[in-house]
C-alpha cells in the first residue's frame, strides 16, 4: 500500500512530523529519500520538536548519527556518505534500542534496513510544495499511516 501526502510549505511538513510523533513506539523506524533540500531534515525536526528535544536539529552527514534525549531517544542518521555498507558502523544496533530512528539517504543502505519500518521519498514540486510518498513495511506501520493521514 502506499499513501501520497502533499506539503504547501515547511509547517505542513513539521506538522505532518508531529502528527507520526504522537503515534510513537519504541523501535520505529522511520527511512527517508528525496533530493537536497527536499525537507528529510524539516521532517526530522517536527519529530524533534513533539518528542520535546532541545537542541537545535542538524544533518548528521558527518558524524552519520545523532542521538538526542526526548520522550523516547531520537537517533537522527544520515547514511549518504557510507557508500552502501554500513560495516563497523553499528547502525542495525540503533534499530532495537527503544527510540526513534529517522534515516536520512535510506535507500542506499536498503539492504541493512529493518523488514517492518516505514519509508517516506520526498518529491520536488517548486520552491515550497513537496509531495510525500509513504510506503508502510509491516502491520504496525499501516496502522500508524491509517491513524496519521
Amino acid at each position: 500500500m502506499e499513501y501520497k501526502y502533499t506539503s504547501k510549505n515547511e509547517m505542513d511538513t513539521i506538522e505532518l512530523a508531529q502528527n507520526f510523533e504522537s503515534e510513537k513506539f519504541p523501535n520505529m523506524i522511520i527511512c527517508l529519500d528525496g533530493e537536497l533540500g527536499s525537507g528529510k531534515t524539516v521532517f526530522t525536526k517536527g519529530i524533534a520538536n513533539a518528542l520535546g528535544v532541545k537542541e537545535s536539529i542538524t544533518s548528521p552527514t558527518f558524524t552519520i548519527v545523532k542521538e538526542y534525549d526526548g520522550e523516547l531517544p531520537l537517533y537522527h542518521m544520515d547514511v549518504y556518505r557510507l557508500d552502501g555498507s554500513i560495516d563497523g558502523t553499528g547502525i542495525e544496533e540503533y534499530f532495537t534500542k527503544g527510540g526513534v530512528v529517522v534515516i536520512e539517504w535510506a535507500n542506499t543502505i536498503k539492504e541493512y534496513l529493518p523488514e517492518e519500518r516505514l519509508d517516506i521519498k520526498f518529491k520536488v514540486i517548486d520552491e515550497d510544495k513537496r509531495v510525500l510518498i509513504l510506503r508502510p513495511h509491516g502491520v504496525k506501520y499501516e496502522e500508524l499511516c491509517e491513524a496519521v493521514l
